[in-house]
């Protein structure tokens, strides 16, 4: 499947270049979250003419992302959870409860899709994680799982 970038995406390309990609990759991301269109000669024709509105568009997005890199940088998330004997988790922790996480600690929308765990947390220590909010910005954090003390 070929689509025209409405944003840079680390790893596949520019604004307004026409890339080929796998199917599912394009129908089920690029397309469903507004990052790409289809490349057809009216979308090529539509991005030839909104590409300024799309940069400045972009630009926008783009100092956004920076000022949350900068508010979540070097912070520590601590997740307190109840645990079996052996020190593990009895439910791992997913990129969706760490969304929930940022929303009610930093107030900021950060979707899972942009959290990527380096290995699953399963199990009670230290963790890192990144959270790549835009093509090329990205910033790791660390993630503390501790035992919750039941009462």
């Amino acid at each position: 499947m070929q689509v025209i970038l409405l944003e840079d995406i680390r790893n596949l390309g520019k604004i307004g270049e026409v890339v080929k990609v796998r199917d599912g990759y394009g129908r089920n991301f690029l397309l469903k979250v507004g990052k790409a269109l289809r490349a057809d000669k009216a979308n090529i024709e539509f991005v030839k003419r909104k590409k300024d509105e799309i940069n400045k568009k972009n630009i926008e997005q783009k100092k956004q992302a920076k000022k949350i890199i900068e508010k979540i940088k070097n912070k520590k998330l601590i997740f307190k959870k109840e645990t079996k004997e052996n020190g593990e988790l009895f439910a791992a922790i997913k990129p969706k409860e760490i969304s929930k996480y940022f929303l009610e600690n930093f107030k900021e929308t950060i979707h899972p899709s942009q959290i990527d765990l380096k290995q699953e947390i399963r199990k009670v220590g230290n963790f890192s994680l990144l959270v790549n909010l835009y093509s090329d910005l990205v910033t790791e954090l660390r993630v503390l799982v501790e035992k919750k003390e039941l009462k």
